[in-house]
């Protein structure tokens, strides 16, 4: 007995060296004619201080962004049940149209920034299963709203949803099968993107369900259970093997969708003092972290921050991050 319990531990112990030796060592070949995109929050650049059509503008005008990963909000649009005002989305998908963008249009309960679920004050005391009718006539609206766009590329169905993240009221897989139904149901030409942890997934979640497995990628962050900052150990061949596995046993392809590019604190960013800040992202960790992401491999990249880089820019005097993002659109 003693003798097959120590083939089974040296067997476990063999299997996670390999594991790690597949993760974490050698490297990755650099990828060749990287697409550049951000993310954008109408929400964020609010909180930010700013005015959030100027930012917007300032994005595609100055910097010349072409690929642009636009968070809708449910709160925003549905203020009052069943009463939906598509007045600022509206705004942001023309303006992209007018310059030859392209959108992925993030949609759902759960959608980027904090606190993740954007559930409106009026539907907040309301059941799962009444929430959940909402979203479905919320999808609906979107999706009838705009599938006639040549703007939007692909609809991004919530965000992170196997990801324990954010203050939401709940989480239900069942539920995302039948918003990605719907999508599809409705507009079977663009993709369905679902999205998972870059660190702390092994994206098989996101495999199942979308047509394309959006990821993260952080490099610095404050790291609230160990109560101070730290540099994910992960190097960027653990990023491609991960993709080689995805489109090895699903076929499918691996984007980044929130590429560091804006600091990670103890509180939230509006929170956070100029200095502080800097601890996690200042020019030459935006650099290290644009050198990373291109010696992962992967091909497609949306940088998380790109208000912040306008309020830098803006209110702190400091372009120096905003001219060098210049450099990739």
């Amino acid at each position: 007995m003693r003798r097959i319990l120590g083939i089974i531990l040296l067997a476990i112990i063999l299997l996670i060296l390999g594991a790690a030796g597949y993760f974490f060592w050698g490297s990755a070949k650099p990828a060749e004619n990287i697409s550049w995109g951000i993310v954008f929050s109408q929400k964020h650049a609010q909180l930010l201080g700013l005015d959030w059509q100027e930012t917007y503008l300032a994005l595609l005008d100055e910097l010349g962004v072409k690929k642009i990963k636009v968070a809708s909000y449910w709160d925003l649009i549905e203020k009052e049940g069943g009463e939906y005002d598509f007045n600022d989305l509206d705004w942001q998908i023309h303006e992209a149209a007018k310059r030859n963008a392209k959108i992925l249009l993030v949609i759902g309960l759960k959608t980027p920034r904090w606190p993740e679920c954007h559930v409106p004050d009026w539907d907040k005391n309301s059941n799962m299963e009444t929430q959940q009718g909402h979203i479905l006539n919320l999808l609906e609206e979107i999706i009838l709203r705009y599938k006639e766009s040549p703007v939007i590329w692909a609809w991004q169905v919530e965000n992170e949803p196997a990801f324990p993240f954010g203050i939401c009221p709940w989480t239900d897989e069942e539920f995302l099968k039948k918003e990605i139904n719907l999508v599809k149901s409705l507009d079977a030409q663009r993709p369905v993107i679902i999205s998972d942890s870059g660190e702390f997934s092994l994206w098989t979640t996101a495999a199942n369900y979308g047509d394309v497995v959006g990821v993260t990628m952080y490099r610095k962050v404050w790291f609230h259970q160990l109560a101070q900052y730290l540099t994910y150990p992960f190097p960027p061949v653990f990023y491609q093997r991960k993709a080689l596995i995805v489109q090895k046993l699903f076929g499918k392809e691996v984007i980044v969708v929130e590429l560091q590019a804006e600091p990670w604190g103890p509180k939230l960013l509006y929170d956070v003092s100029p200095e502080e800040q800097k601890k996690t992202m200042d020019l030459e960790q935006f650099m290290a972290n644009i050198n990373f992401a291109r010696n992962s491999g992967l091909r497609e990249f949306y940088l998380w921050g790109a208000e912040w880089w306008y309020w830098m820019k803006e209110k702190q005097n400091e372009p120096q991050i905003w001219n060098e993002a210049k450099k990739l659109f």
